[in-house]
């Protein structure tokens, strides 16, 4: 079932179906940020957002840009900024339900390291949100309990991250 995923660069015609995985993914939490808000985090670094393909569709999305460590944008706020930082934030990653559980969101996990690595990228990080800490512990990630994490990520949500 799985054979037949890919990732590429995201594309101006992907954007309904990654509000659509976001809107699904998030929403129940209130961590949904909308067309705009995901638009323009896509727009700071188009060669660092992805998405992965699976019969021809597209069925998860991984959102990341330079971003200086230990910090995080709000989910509260559109941020039009540009960083210079040889840190990559996996700002945003999602994947449709019916493909977790696969080994689908580490081959992305792996795609997005190789990606950050040919790019110069020195560090990854991400916040960890509804105990995603725990995998990513798993495959290196570091937590960073003393990097506040904005409210809106809601009460579990960890500062986590790896050297590449």
């Amino acid at each position: 079932m799985t054979e037949d995923i890919s990732f590429r660069l995201l594309a101006d015609s992907d954007w309904d179906a990654v509000v659509a995985l976001e809107f699904d993914a998030y929403a129940a939490d209130n961590l949904s940020e909308g067309r705009e808000a995901l638009q323009a985090r896509g727009r700071s670094s188009p060669g660092t957002c992805f998405v992965l393909e699976h019969g021809g569709k597209v069925r998860g999305y991984l959102l990341s840009l330079p971003y200086p460590l230990y910090h995080c944008p709000d989910l509260g706020q559109v941020e039009e900024a540009d960083f210079d930082s040889r840190n990559l934030h996996v700002h945003d990653f999602v994947i449709a339900e019916d493909l977790r559980g696969k080994d689908v969101a580490l081959r992305f996990i792996r795609h997005i390291r190789e990606q950050a690595e040919r790019q110069g990228f020195e560090r990854i990080s991400m916040v960890a949100v509804r105990r995603s800490d725990i995998l990513l512990a798993i495959l290196g990630y570091r937590t960073h309990r003393e990097v506040a994490v904005p409210a809106g990520y809601g009460k579990r949500a960890v500062y986590m991250s790896m050297e590449i």
